[in-house]
């Protein structure tokens, strides 16, 4: 059986919308939809009746002393903040 779930971002009427963010844990969803843009983050989960809603946001950081010369010199880094568990 496969490690991966699904979860469906939530429009703000509740409705589902056409982003599906694939990771083992809601937070790296999450932290998938805030990179994109999105602050108000309700993730649906397939299969379940759960929503997990976050708040995030996204930052510019300096690239890591470690990092490949390909890569500018501003990175996005995304935070979220879980606000708890819904459910249908």
């Amino acid at each position: 059986m496969s490690d991966k779930k699904y979860f469906v971002l939530l429009n703000k009427d509740g409705s589902d919308s056409d982003h599906v963010f694939v990771s083992k844990q809601p937070r790296g969803a999450a932290l998938k939809a805030a990179t994109r843009g999105h602050t108000s983050i309700e993730l649906r989960e397939r299969g379940t009746n759960r929503v997990h809603c976050f708040s995030g946001s996204v930052s510019m950081v300096d690239r890591p002393a470690s990092g490949p010369a390909w890569l500018p010199a501003k990175i996005k880094k995304a935070n979220v903040k879980k606000s708890g568990i819904r459910r249908l």
